[in-house]
């Protein structure tokens, strides 16, 4: 950080079982604080959307969803956006972890583009709480 910028504070919102799960394993790995956790943390998010937004070309991979099917509306809104993208979707498994919880593997091949925008808007559904894009070049 150069010496001209200054820190920033910010107020974020955590529901309460995420935010005792990430204190246990910032207390684990060793963290002093949770600002220096979540600074990481962003950090890692932004650089992963970072790659993902200059990758062009043709693509394969998987999509991955952690999500909270009882969110009143967030299945449908999801299935209806994979046949909109139904063109570079080669298969989906759905998988039942909790009673509330469902994990979606989503096979893509096609442009980056294309898979970039599918990948941002499943990931900006309200109940989405994971979105983990593994993508490679062809």
């Amino acid at each position: 950080m150069a010496k001209t910028e200054k820190v920033v504070r910010v107020s974020v919102t955590f529901p309460p079982d995420l935010l005792r799960d990430f204190d246990e394993v910032i207390r684990k790995i060793g963290y002093e604080n949770r600002s220096k956790a979540v600074q990481d943390a962003v950090r890692l998010f932004v650089s992963e959307r970072k790659w993902l937004q200059e990758e062009k070309g043709l693509q394969a991979g998987v999509l991955m969803l952690l999500y909270d099917h009882e969110v009143r509306g967030l299945e449908e809104a999801l299935t209806d956006v994979q046949h909109d993208y139904a063109h570079i979707i080669s298969s989906t498994m759905h998988i039942h972890l909790t009673e509330r919880e469902c994990l979606e593997a989503i096979a893509v091949k096609g442009d980056a583009g294309e898979i970039r925008k599918l990948s941002d808007e499943l990931s900006s559904k309200r109940g989405v709480k994971i979105m983990k894009t593994m993508i490679v070049s062809l």
